[in-house]
Parts: structure tokens; C-alpha cells; sequence
């Protein structure tokens, strides 16, 4: 107040102002101070108001502060993680942590009549016994060890059988935490229900009781199927259908077309009790994708069970043939994909076969008859016998048996696997070859058994009977063979395999040349590529047309001339010029690289290769790791070793990539799915005969990839391998036995080709197409990973390069004197052009 005095004053002084006029300008002067003040307020008030509105402007101004949304962000973004892991949890984690596990099984319910509404799932008596059925089995399991993860059992189909009583097809399943799941292994669910049967067997009976139910135990099987073999086979599926035989010999017709839609349907077959089923295939039209896409599969059995498959049929059918079940069921699964896909057939009620003869052999050798194996022309079902018992005219004289593709041997600590036979109660061993042999027992009144003993269908066999002279089985002309047959002696030891198992040219003498004599130049040294007499007449008129046979060239036209390495060899030797036909082969492009030319890496001796040098070698990946070696044939197709899918998962082909163009593992030019993998059907994979297998790529690889991808030139049965060929190995495999890494780069060994009278004498019994390759110290030679791989040949002269092995077996790696063993490639030209034309 002082303050606002003195200036008052001082304002008077001024203005030489009145008192009154000084009382009234004070007054005004305070009034207009306080209209300020109170703007002020008001100011202040309007902006409090602005600042905290009501309702929700006001609850989105609190949240739009940004420490309140910094908070509001972390609780959204925490409550989606939250339902996102909930989602999660539901619908993969929770699904991955308990799975269900399925079953087909199969049991016969002895002393229990079969009635034919029980062919009818949908009638009262069905129902009723499936009932009864299931509640036995469920009960089998709940009672168990695994009881916490049994969901559920359903009785499939109810079918006569030919032992009596009534055979149950029926599916279990599971569901099983991952952790537990070897608690429902295969093995455990068949022996948990055998365990439950075995504990009530009375007076040696194989029939025991489950509440009342008489299950015959020997009859038990149980596999684990796919869910997918559950799903399309469950009751309800559109893609199942029944037909029955009852007419014994009377041909039910099958027509199964791919517009049936559905990726999988199944026709179940019933015939009367106590007969058989034959189905035939007239035809069968498919895309060749080893059963990945289009397949047939048939059962012995009503369900899709793996230990009653009786054959499968992964590639077109245009020649009629015919299977045969052991019981009066068979199941056919069809899978085709969409397209012009069809099956044809029929199937047949037929009665069990008594196959027993009694036959009279009569004097001579040229005069024979005829044995089959039962059910001949089918297929041999898994469970079949036959006997026959011979009489010959004389003590002097026993039986011998002639088989076209099949013959016997000793039998040794393995499984018969294709056929199971006794000859005066000696037991021998079937199996399948690709020639010719004869068998011979040396007794006038023997009696012959013969049993199935494929897991599958297998190939029939025929042989014809004849009497022979026990102390001279050949005439005086003739030698002997291993394989029991009888070739002239003076074709023992000219380099033609007559007696089909090499025995008439193993240990013989190396050959004189008999250059410039009265007899002909030895057979070996004639027209093979090389001048052995100095005065070449070992090599004039190759050209000439001359008899046909294994160790000369046979032109398209038929005929046959005398040079064995006609093939490619740049001279049109055949008239037609058929031998230079299809010679876009075994021209390598090498490029060379600093520091890829040689090197301390070894195959087992070798060095590293270089880009574009072995241009045919492929690298066989099998789930993305090196397991094999293959060799380029064409622009579809590869060979490789049958070893290598000899096993039911690697027989897969979608496990399997080819890397082709490829020198360091990783760079490869190209990688190709493969289609299909077609191993030959006489391969022995306890002997590794016929060790050979084709692979047809999905897609062809690009002609731009020339020259780093080429084929290799196939040798015909005709070629020789002279001191003049070079040979390698090539391959990614271990450079030692006990190396544990495999080299990056392609590696190379030069090995020669050893006689197979050395190869028997370092391996034993060697058969025909197998070829012995290496060096006596051992210091070159293929390993473990080189499998499949090439041994490539070249021509003298820089001629073209030729396929003349594929690696296949051998003791160790690199040891002395055990060289190498390969398939003999030129005894499988026929069989391979078969396929790949």
C-alpha cells in the first residue's frame, strides 16, 4: 500500500489534481486492477477446465499421457502373447505331445460258427458279436500296462476261414504322449494280447479263453498302420468295396478306374470257406513312381497289415499274371492319382491244391517231363508245399532237374528266403538266377519236398525231369559244370562263360596265340583291339559276319561280327551302322584349376580330380548326406549299386537326391529328385550277385550343363578290357578304414582289371558278374561311400571312355592282395536297355 501511495502522490503533484479528482481516479485505478485480477482467475479457470474434461475425452486424455501408455502397451502386447501361446499350445504343441498310434490285427475265434449275416456290418448279429469282440479286446488292454493310453478298439470285418470258426479283422488305437511312446511299440501291443491268451491255453491246446472267446494264438498278428490306413478303411469310407466269390472257378470281373476320385480306395475279396482266392491282373495302367503315387498293394488279409502284404505292383502291367492267397481273403488298396490310370482283372474262387505226384523217369536222358510249382503260372503264395516222388528204371541211374531260373544249394546257417527243399532228408535252399541249371540226385527212388518260403508272392519255377547215368552224369565229350550242366570239352577255356557260372574258364592256362600255325588264333586274342601276332593276323576280317555269341559283336540287324569292341570305336563296322548309333558318351571336357589338380587326398591311393574330368560321376544323397555313388546314362536315367537300397527305407526314392556336375561336395551343377529306383530282381544280399540298379530321375537334366554333365558309354556284352585300356575309380568315399572324414573333392585311382581266376583265387566263389579291380599291394582301391560309383575304361588312343564296373564289395579297403569287387557291367547290357529305352 505504501508503495501505491508515493506514486499516487507523485501523479498528483503532476497533474495539479483536486481531491476529488485524486479520490475518483484512486477509485478507478483500484477497480481496474481488480477486473485484471479477475481475468486472470477466469483465464486460469478456463485452462484447469481444458486441461481435466469429463467423461471419456477425459479418460483418453489420462491415457494418452505417456507414462500411463508406455504400461497400457506392455499389458496389450503381454495379453496377445499370452492367447498366441494358447493358441499354440491347443493346436500344434498339444497335438505334437500326444499322438495317436494305430494298429491292424487279426485272430481266429475257434470253435465258433460262422454265419453269413456276419459278412453284413450293418446287420444285428454283426453288431451283436462286435461287440461282444471289442468289449474282450478293450478289456485285454485296459487291464495292461499301457491301460492310461488305450483309447479305443473296432472290429473291422468278421470273415469265414478255412481252419474253421471265424477270423476277426480289427484296429486299435492309441494315444501317446512322444516321451512314452516306445510303450506301444509293436512288439508290446501283439505280446500284451498273446500274454492275455497264453495264460488260459489248456491240455497243449494253442486255443485259450478270453471270457468265453476261444482265440487261437498261433493266429494272433498285430501291425502298426498308418492313420491313413485307419481313415480310408474305417467303416463309412466311400472308397471300400465288397465282393464276394461263392461259385468256386466262376470269375468275378475287377474294373478299378482314377475317377473314382480319392487318393486311396480298397476292394475287400471273400470266396466260399475252404477255398483259395487267384486274382488276375490283365492290366494295369500307372505312372512308374516306385508306390510313392500309383500302387497296388495286396493283402492276405482284410486289413492293410504289413505282414500279410502278398505283392505289390509299382509300374505298368501289359502281361497278364496271376496271385494266389493262402486263405479265402485278400484285400487289394489302390492308389492311383488323377489321370488316365485303370485296372482290369478278375478273381476266382479256388480249391486248395493236393500237389503230390508219383512219378516214373524212363532210360535217356532226352527223354523228359515236366514239374511246376504249385499253382503254376501264380505267383507262389507265401504258405504252399509240393512233393514228388521219382522211380528210375535202374539202380544205376538217379534224377536230374533242369531249372530254367532257379537253383539249389546246400543249406547253411541263413533262412531259405525263396524256397525250401528236402531230398532224402537233406535240406536245401532255393533261389532265382538268370540262367540255366541242372540238379541231380544220385538215388533211383528219391522223394523231392518242396515248401514257400517268401515273406511275399514269388516267382514261379518249372524244371524238367530225365534219368542220368549216376557214374557218368555228362557224356565222355563233355565236361561238367558247376552248375551241373554239360558243355563239349573243346569249348572249355575259350573265353565264353558256356557253363554260366565261369567254371569251364576259371584256372586255365593262359591260351598260346598260335600265330602263323595250322590251328586259328586263340578266340581271346581275335578282333579284341590289339595286335597279338606281328603279324596282325589277329586283327584282319573283324568285319566279317560270323556265328553269334557272347564274345562277339551283335549289330541291331542280328548279325554278328567277329570285333568285340565295335561299339563307338569311331569305324562303322556293322552294315546297318548300328555300332556307332547312341555314341553321345564317355567325352570328358576336364578343365583344368590352380590347385585342383593332385594332392596329398586319397580314394585309397588316388588324387583329386579335376572339374569336368569324370563327368558322368554322381554323388547319391540320401536324407541330405552322402551315401553312394552313381554313374550317368542318359539324360534320365543313372546306375548305381542294388546294395544301397537294399533296406525297406532307402528303397524310398524321396529320400534320395542325385548331385550331378559336381566336383567339390556342396557345388553341384545340378540336383535332381529321383522318380524311382528299379534294383535288379535277382539281387543276393547275403553274395551281392546281381549287385545293379537303375534310377530314373523326375526331370531331365539341362543340355546346358554339357560338358560337366555327360553320360558314360555302356560296354556290350562283346567288350573286352585289354592291357591297353586305362581304368579309375572315382568317388567321394573314406580314403582309408579307419579315415572318419570323407574328402571334399573328387578323388581318382588309376587299378587294373585282374582275370577272374585271380579274383577267385583272393575272393573264392565269385560269380560271373563280378570283376576284380586293383592293384597286388592294395594301395589303390574304392572304400565305404564309393558305392555305386564308376569304374571307367577308356579305349586305347584316347578312345571314349566306358562303364566297365560299379563298386560293390570288398575286404576292407586297400588291403593286400583283396582287391577290389564290381559288377561285372557288360553282363547286364540287355537287362539294362530293357528299362532305360
Amino acid at each position: 500500500m505504501g508503495t501505491e501511495r508515493k506514486e499516487n502522490e507523485q501523479a498528483t503533484g503532476d497533474n495539479d489534481a483536486s481531491p476529488q479528482d485524486i479520490i475518483s481516479i484512486a477509485d478507478v485505478s483500484v477497480e481496474v486492477a481488480t477486473v485484471d485480477h479477475t481475468l486472470q482467475k477466469l483465464r486460469r479457470k478456463y485452462r484447469k477446465t481444458r486441461r481435466k474434461p469429463k467423461g471419456l475425452k477425459r479418460l483418453w486424455a489420462y491415457l494418452l499421457n505417456i507414462p500411463h501408455l508406455a504400461i497400457i502397451i506392455a499389458a496389450v502386447v503381454f495379453v496377445v502373447v499370452v492367447i498366441m501361446w494358447s493358441l499354440l499350445w491347443v493346436f500344434i504343441f498339444r497335438r505334437e505331445s500326444n499322438s495317436s498310434a494305430y494298429f491292424a490285427g487279426m485272430f481266429r475265434l475257434a470253435n465258433v460258427e460262422f454265419i453269413p449275416e456276419y459278412r453284413q456290418a450293418e446287420s444285428h448279429e454283426f453288431v451283436s458279436m462286435a461287440n461282444k469282440i471289442q468289449h474282450v479286446v478293450s478289456n485285454v488292454y485296459r487291464m495292461s500296462s499301457v491301460a492310461r493310453l488305450y483309447k479305443q478298439a473296432v472290429i473291422s470285418d468278421l470273415s469265414n476261414n478255412n481252419k474253421g470258426g471265424v477270423l476277426v479283422h480289427f484296429w486299435m488305437v492309441f494315444v501317446v504322449p512322444r516321451l512314452k511312446s516306445p510303450a506301444v511299440c509293436e512288439e508290446c501291443v501283439g505280446a500284451i494280447f498273446r500274454d492275455s491268451v497264453h495264460t488260459s491255453l489248456k491240455n497243449r491246446s494253442s486255443v485259450g479263453y478270453l471270457l468265453g472267446l476261444p482265440v487261437d494264438i498261433d493266429s494272433i498278428l498285430i501291425n502298426a498302420v498308418q492313420r491313413s490306413d485307419y481313415t480310408s478303411n474305417a467303416a463309412g469310407s466311400k472308397c471300400v468295396d465288397k465282393m464276394y466269390a461263392n461259385l468256386p472257378g466262376a470269375r468275378v470281373p475287377l474294373n478299378v478306374f482314377s475317377s473314382w476320385g480319392g487318393v486311396s480306395c480298397h476292394v475287400k475279396l471273400t470266396a466260399v470257406p475252404g477255398s483259395l482266392i487267384r486274382l488276375t491282373v490283365t492290366s494295369f495302367h500307372i505312372e512308374p513312381t516306385d508306390c510313392v503315387n500309383d500302387a497296388l498293394t495286396v493283402y492276405d488279409a482284410l486289413l492293410p497289415m504289413r505282414g500279410r502284404i502278398l505283392h505289390r505292383l509299382c509300374e505298368p502291367v501289359s502281361t497278364s499274371f496271376s496271385l494266389v492267397s493262402t486263405s479265402n481273403v485278400m484285400l487289394l488298396s489302390f492308389r492311383m492319382t488323377n489321370g488316365n490310370k485303370t485296372f482290369r482283372g478278375h478273381f476266382e474262387a479256388i480249391a486248395e491244391e493236393m500237389c503230390m505226384s508219383q512219378i516214373e523217369t524212363q532210360l535217356g536222358p532226352d527223354i523228359t517231363g515236366q514239374i511246376y510249382s504249385p499253382f503254376h503260372p501264380s505267383l507262389l503264395p507265401p504258405q504252399c508245399s509240393c512233393t514228388w516222388k521219382f522211380e528210375t528204371p535202374s539202380t544205376a541211374f538217379g534224377v536230374a532237374l533242369q531249372f530254367e531260373n532257379y537253383v539249389l544249394k546246400p543249406k547253411d546257417m541263413k533262412a531259405c528266403d525263396h524256397g525250401w527243399w528236402k531230398v532224402n532228408e537233406i535240406i536245401f535252399c532255393g533261389s532265382y538266377v538268370g540262367h540255366r541249371t541242372v540238379f541231380r540226385i544220385a538215388d533211383r527212388n528219391p522223394e523231392v519236398e518242396f515248401r514257400c518260403s517268401s515273406r511275399n508272392s514269388a516267382q514261379p519255377f518249372q524244371a524238367s525231369y530225365s534219368s542220368y547215368n549216376i557214374s557218368q552224369p555228362c557224356p565222355e565229350s563233355h565236361f561238367l559244370c558247376s552248375t551241373g550242366l554239360c558243355v563239349e570239352k573243346s569249348r572249355r577255356c575259350d573265353g565264353l562263360d558256356d557253363c554260366q557260372d565261369e567254371s569251364d574258364e576259371v584256372f586255365c592256362s593262359r591260351p598260346t596265340m598260335n600265330c602263323g600255325g595250322s590251328s586259328p588264333v586263340h578266340p581271346l586274342f581275335v578282333c579284341n583291339g590289339e595286335t597279338d601276332c606281328s603279324d596282325g593276323t589277329d586283327e584282319i576280317n573283324c568285319t566279317q559276319e560270323t556265328t553269334c555269341s557272347a564274345i562277339r559283336y551283335q549289330c541291331s540287324s542280328g548279325s554278328c561280327i567277329l570285333k568285340k569292341n565295335a561299339k563307338c570305336d569311331g569305324v562303322h563296322d556293322c552294315q546297318d551302322h548300328s555300332d556307332e548309333d547312341d555314341c553321345a558318351c564317355g567325352r570328358p571336357s576336364p578343365v583344368k584349376k590352380v590347385g585342383l589338380a593332385t594332392g596329398p587326398e586319397r580314394i585309397v591311393g588316388g588324387v583329386n580330380s579335376v572339374e569336368g574330368e569324370w563327368p558322368w560321376q554322381v554323388s547319391l544323397h540320401f536324407s541330405g548326406n552322402l551315401y553312394c555313388g552313381a554313374s550317368v546314362l542318359s539324360s534320365n536315367w543313372l546306375i548305381s549299386a542294388a546294395h544301397c537300397f537294399s533296406k525297406e527305407r532307402l528303397s524310398d526314392p524321396r529320400y534320395w537326391s542325385a548331385h550331378l556336375g559336381m566336383l567339390t561336395q556342396g557345388s553341384a551343377k545340378h540336383v535332381a529328385e529321383i522318380q524311382r529306383i528299379v534294383v535288379h530282381e535277382y539281387y543276393n544280399a547275403y553274395t551281392f550277385d546281381y549287385d545293379i540298379a537303375l534310377l530314373q530321375l523326375k526331370r531331365p537334366w539341362p543340355s546346358s550343363l554339357e560338358p560337366l554333365v555327360w553320360p558314360v558309354c555302356l560296354p556290350p556284352t562283346s567288350h573286352t578290357v585289354t592291357g591297353s585300356h586305362r581304368c579309375w575309380v572315382t568317388g567321394w568315399g573314406y580314403r582309408s578304414e579307419e579315415d572318419k572324414v570323407l574328402p571334399s573333392v573328387l578323388q581318382k585311382a588309376e587299378v587294373s582289371i585282374m582275370s577272374q581266376t585271380e579274383c577267385k583265387k583272393s575272393y573264392g566263389p565269385v560269380s560271373p558278374r563280378m570283376l576284380c579291380a586293383g592293384v597286388p599291394s592294395g594301395e589303390r582301391d574304392a572304400c565305404r561311400g564309393d558305392s555305386g560309383g564308376p569304374l571307367s575304361c577308356q579305349a586305347p588312343d584316347g578312345g571314349r571312355w566306358f562303364l566297365i564296373g560299379i563298386v560293390s564289395w570288398g575286404a576292407g579297403c586297400g588291403r593286400p592282395n583283396l582287391p577290389g569287387v564290381y559288377t561285372r557291367v557288360n553282363k547286364f547290357t540287355s537287362w539294362i536297355y530293357s528299362h532305360i529305352s
